[in-house]
Parts: structure tokens; C-alpha cells; sequence
């Protein structure tokens, strides 16, 4: 049986760090949002093997056709098989410029959960994705991990594809970060490892600048926690499921700054000069 696919605009608003894949080489969790404000996962997607015109970034419009379901072993709610051949571009990304506006029509539109709330749907209905927004964030923790891939990881990474016969080096990343955080409703804190693409690249660039893994670990805890996770910051979490064992894990930060009262001396100033 043939299968139907969806034509699906689609605002991207997640990308992991590339993981090894038997069975697709390698593999970036894809998640966004769709017009009507559905989560959507996109799975698989071999990111760094797209050619250049199907590159989209975070907080850019796509327009994608879309299965019904991801692959038979995943029944999370939200995951989808995308035509990979069909994804399309959709203008430039939405800018962080006033504030975040641009995004923030789109992402203050969410519901916001706890993380309680988002285990209790995913035993309710498979949901798998969702958007937390901490009382208070305590820690970035860091662990140390095998600085190699594993033999079958690395066979992964390195096999043939048949029209790429090139594969590209993917670098690991040798520790582990976890935000350490409470919710309005936690009787404990929350460990979750986060696993940000942009978390990754700028641990890598760390290293280059610095010459020290331990060094750009600590350089990535002070960003992540100090700046992502200031005060000064409307921080959420975008959540996910990490697959198969279903453990929810922090799949990025949106990090706006806070939006000023309206009452404000400063916010006043901005509407005078205007």
C-alpha cells in the first residue's frame, strides 16, 4: 500500500545534535511547529546530508509532506515520516530582533506544561513533546562520557551512502549536560540532559578557542545556565522523548528576554521615541 503524504508548513524550532544511525548513517531530531500550533517531530532526517536549498535552520518556515506516523517502532504522537525530496524553504529565518517578536507570536501561542503534567500525557496519549518553563533552574551539570563512538557507531558513521560516498567526520561530544531545575509543581528537582545542537557546535568551537575540553565544558555551563537561564530571561524549555526509552530530555532553550511592564519608565521612553 502506497503511503499518503501531507503537505505541511512547519516552523522549526528544534534541532539536535547529530546522533549515529544503522540504518540512515546519522540523524538530527527535527521538531516545529505547525500554522494551527501543532508539535510536530520530524523522523529521520539526515540534516548534514541535505543538499544546500533543503538546509533550513532554527525558526525558519518550511513546507514539508508528511506521513501519517514516523517509523513503525515509533507511536509517539507527534512523530512523522517526512518526504525528504519534498522539503521546501520557506523564506528566511524569523530574526530575534524587537525582542523576539517574530517568535514569540508563534511560541507564546503554546501551552506550557510541567514536567509532571507532560509524563502524565505521554501515558495518557503518546504525547511526546511540549514546553516547560522553569521556577527555577539550579544547575548545568556536566558528565564526563567515552570521548569515542562506540564500534557500531562508528561503522555507522562511516558506511557509503550511494550517492554521498563521502562521509563526514562527525566529532563527539565527550560529556554529558544536564539542567538541573524545578517546576511549579515539583516535589524534587528535575535532571534532564539537554542536547541542543547549538549546544554542541559551541562546545566544539569552545575547544578550538580554547584548547582545553575541560575548559570549553565549563565556557558551555556558563552560557547555557548563566546567560540562556538569567533572571533577565523568559526561559522555556522545548521538551521531547528521547526514543525508545521515552525519558524526557531538554531538546532546546528559547530564551527571550523578558518582555518589560507596560507601566515601565523604560517601556514609556521606547513609546515616546516612537
Amino acid at each position: 500500500m502506497q503511503t499518503a503524504y501531507t503537505k505541511t508548513k512547519i516552523l522549526i524550532t528544534v534541532m539536535t545534535y547529530p546522533h549515529p544511525s544503522q540504518e540512515y548513517q546519522e540523524l538530527v531530531c527535527t521538531a516545529g511547529v505547525t500554522e494551527d500550533g501543532k508539535w510536530v517531530r520530524l523522523y529521520p532526517i539526515d540534516y548534514r546530508y541535505r543538499p544546500s536549498h533543503q538546509k533550513f535552520r532554527k525558526y525558519q518556515w518550511i513546507e514539508v509532506e508528511l506521513a501519517e506516523q514516523g517509523s513503525e517502532n515509533d507511536q509517539r504522537k507527534e512523530s512523522h515520516r517526512p518526504s525528504l525530496d519534498a522539503i521546501r524553504l520557506l523564506g528566511e529565518p524569523l530574526k530575534p530582533k524587537n525582542n523576539w517578536q517574530d517568535r514569540r507570536k508563534i511560541i507564546d501561542k503554546l501551552p506550557l506544561h510541567t514536567v509532571k503534567e507532560l509524563k502524565d500525557l505521554y501515558d495518557e496519549d503518546k504525547t511526546s513533546l511540549g514546553v516547560v518553563r522553569p521556577t527555577r533552574v539550579l544547575d548545568l551539570k556536566i558528565e564526563e562520557l567515552d570521548p569515542d563512538w562506540k564500534p557500531a557507531q562508528q561503522q555507522a558513521l562511516s558506511q557509503l551512502k550511494l550517492f554521498d560516498p563521502q562521509p563526514k567526520h562527525l566529532a563527539k561530544i565527550p560529556f554529558k549536560f544536564s539542567y538541573v531545575f524545578e517546576c511549579e509543581d515539583s516535589s524534587k528537582p528535575h535532571n534532564a540532559m539537554i542536547t541542543d545542537w547549538e549546544l554542541g557546535v559551541l562546545y566544539l568551537k569552545e575547544v578550538d578557542r580554547l584548547g582545553s575540553k575541560q575548559q570549553a565544558a565549563e565556557s558551555v555551563k556558563n552560557k547555557f545556565l548563566n546567560e540562556l537561564c538569567h533572571p533577565s530571561k523568559d526561559t522555556l524549555f522545548f521538551m521531547g522523548t528521547a526514543f525508545p526509552y521515552n525519558t524526557w530530555i531538554v531538546i532546546g532553550v528559547f530564551w527571550p528576554p523578558k518582555a518589560l511592564p507596560k507601566t515601565s519608565p523604560e517601556n514609556l521612553q521606547v513609546e515616546i521615541d516612537f
